[in-house]
C-alpha cells in the first residue's frame, strides 16, 4: 500500500470553492499543520537537502541538467527572456519564459546578438530551450543575492534588481542587454505582430549541480521543469510514495472533482494509506482510514479552519 502527496495552490485561490460532503467531513476530521511559507518552502519540505544555508535553489544548474544534460561541476545561472513595459510607477515584467511562446531558430539569433557583452566577462550564454536561457559564470565570481523570477513577475524591476557592489556588474550588464534586444529585428517583427517582445533578461537560481538528492517518492508527476529536473536527479527512490504536482491547476472544481475526490475514494478503500494534501500557503492536511472514527467534528465549509 502506498500514500499519495498533493502540492497543491495557496488555499486563498480555493476559498470560494463548495466542498462536497464527502471532502467537507474528510478534512474536518484530518490532521492540520500550518507550517507556512511560501511555494519554494513547498518544495523544501519534501526535498529539504536542496534548501543551501542562504535559502536559494541552485535552479540554474538543476534544471541546466535536465535541458542539456551537461551541468557537470560548473557554476550557472538563469538569464530567463522577458517582456517589461513602463508605467507611472517604474517598469514592469509582464511575461517571461514560457509565456512569451519563442522559436527556438530566432532566440539562437538573439542568443548571438548579445552573447559577446557576457563573454567579455567570461560568461557563456545559452539557450537550450527557447523558454530557459543560461549563463556559465567562472568560478569564483562573486554573486549578489538574485530575486526569483516568479517573484518579481508583474512587479516594478528596479525593487528587485540586484543590490551592492556585486550587483553592478549584473546591473549594467541588464542594461546593456535591453539595449541591444530592443533594438533587433526579431523583436520589432514581434512587435508588428502585436506579440510582446524579448526586450530584457532576468538573472536568478544561481548555483551548482548537487551530488545528489535522495528522494521519498517512487514517482514523481509534475508538469514543473524544476521539479521533474530534482526528481530526474534524484534516480532511486527511498520510498514508495508518488508526489502530484497540482499547482498549476486553477479552477478549484476540477481541482476537486478530478484530483481530491477520486484520490479520497481510493483512500477509503484502502488502496491508499495515507493522503497528504500540501498547500503552498504552508496548510498541510493529513488524511488516513483510521480518522473515519472522529464523527464528533462537523464537516468543514472552506479549506481553511
Amino acid at each position: 500500500m502506498t500514500s499519495a502527496t498533493l502540492l497543491l495552490p495557496a488555499t486563498a485561490q480555493l476559498s470560494a470553492a463548495g466542498l462536497p460532503p464527502p471532502l467537507a467531513r474528510a478534512l474536518a476530521r484530518a490532521d492540520l499543520q500550518l507550517l507556512g511559507g511560501d511555494s519554494r518552502q513547498q518544495l523544501s519540505r519534501h526535498f529539504p537537502q536542496l534548501l543551501a544555508a542562504d535559502t536559494l535553489w541552485p535552479v540554474a544548474a538543476l534544471t541546466r541538467q535536465f535541458d542539456a544534460g551537461d551541468a557537470g561541476d560548473g557554476h550557472w545561472l538563469r538569464a530567463d527572456p522577458a517582456f517589461v513595459a513602463a508605467d507611472m510607477q517604474g517598469v514592469r515584467m509582464l511575461a517571461h519564459g514560457p509565456a512569451l511562446a519563442l522559436d527556438a531558430g530566432q532566440v539562437q539569433q538573439l542568443i548571438q546578438a548579445i552573447a559577446p557583452v557576457f563573454a567579455e566577462q567570461g560568461m557563456a550564454l545559452s539557450a537550450p530551450t527557447p523558454e530557459r536561457w543560461y549563463l556559465q559564470l567562472p568560478a569564483g565570481l562573486d554573486l549578489p543575492v538574485f530575486a526569483d523570477i516568479d517573484n518579481v513577475l508583474g512587479d516594478d524591476l528596479f525593487d528587485h534588481l540586484p543590490g551592492g557592489d556585486a550587483g553592478r556588474l549584473w546591473r549594467s550588464l541588464l542594461s546593456e542587454t535591453q539595449v541591444l534586444l530592443h533594438q533587433h529585428p526579431y523583436n520589432r517583427q514581434r512587435a508588428s505582430q502585436g506579440l510582446a517582445m524579448v526586450n530584457s533578461l532576468w538573472f536568478w537560481g544561481a548555483g551548482s549541480l548537487p551530488a545528489q538528492v535522495p528522494s521519498a517518492f517512487a514517482q514523481v508527476r509534475s508538469p514543473d521543469p524544476l521539479l521533474q529536473a530534482i526528481a530526474a536527479l534524484a534516480g532511486q527512490p527511498e520510498g514508495q510514495g508518488q508526489l502530484v504536482d497540482l499547482r498549476h491547476l486553477r479552477q478549484p472544481q476540477v481541482m476537486i472533482e478530478q484530483a481530491l475526490l477520486p484520490l479520497l475514494g481510493a483512500l477509503e478503500r484502502g488502496e491508499l494509506s495515507r493522503l497528504n494534501l500540501d498547500f503552498a500557503d504552508g496548510h498541510h492536511y493529513q488524511l488516513n482510514r483510521g480518522q473515519r472514527w472522529r464523527l464528533w467534528r462537523k464537516p468543514q465549509t472552506t479549506l481553511v479552519r
